[in-house]
């Protein structure tokens, strides 16, 4: 990546919908290079892909928790990741160093919802040992996934 590229990723991080065109006019290119660019930056896996971010207050999941996953012995990131997947209110989950296996983020309507997939979290892998849970009380910073300010090479 060279700080062209680097930039378009910028612009793409600010408005995952800005035009070809809009793109080129800030970074001082073409609307078929920066096409070409993008192309090579998705085919290189630099850029996965394209979504929407939803906000889950204003869609009425207000309660948001992060929870820890201890297991008896070992379990495979595989059979976490497939026992996650088949609950909706998980929106992350990762494998950590440290006591717990897993940390999974929760979004939930309410503390009744959040206590129920709570309840199926705790089931859905085997030897689910406990879990401890934080609930978020505010957020302070949120990037979004973007990196652009750590991009290497700057």
């Amino acid at each position: 990546m060279d700080l062209i590229d680097r930039r378009i990723v910028e612009v793409l991080l600010d408005d995952g919908r800005a035009s070809l065109s809009v793109i080129g006019d800030r970074v001082g290119l073409s609307a078929p290079a920066v096409k070409r660019r993008l192309d090579r930056l998705q085919a290189d896996g630099v850029v996965r892909g394209f979504t929407a971010v939803l906000d889950p207050q204003l869609l009425g999941w207000s309660t948001e928790a992060y929870v820890e996953l201890h297991c008896h012995g070992a379990i495979g990131p595989d059979e976490l990741q497939a026992a996650f997947a088949s609950i909706p209110e998980v929106q992350d989950a990762v494998t950590v160093t440290g006591q717990a296996d897993a940390i999974v983020r929760l979004v939930a309507r309410d503390v009744r919802h959040l206590e129920d997939a709570l309840e199926r979290l705790r089931h859905a892998a085997r030897n689910v040992e406990r879990t401890e849970t934080a609930i978020v009380l505010s957020r302070l910073v949120e990037r979004g996934g973007s990196l652009a300010a750590g991009l290497p090479g700057e």
